[in-house]
């Protein structure tokens, strides 16, 4: 299934070093409004944490139809 990522909120609390709000904005501009292909939300969000390199906290997509 195709999945739009429509909001994201990653985990930033483990970060080696202090992210400042430019390098936090970056990160969520990279992924809201991708898509994805995953099989469930449960791999839309082990996709994107694979991808990513951060947990992410809470999601809201879209299941795109084809």
């Amino acid at each position: 299934m195709q999945f739009q990522v429509t909001a994201i909120e990653f985990d930033f609390d483990g970060a080696l070093h202090p992210m400042s709000d430019v390098e936090i904005q970056e990160v969520y501009e990279e992924y809201i409004g991708t898509m994805w292909e995953a099989d469930d939300g449960d791999d839309l969000v082990e996709e994107i944490t694979s991808a990513s390199g951060w947990c992410i906290k809470s999601i809201d997509y879209l299941n795109v139809l084809s």
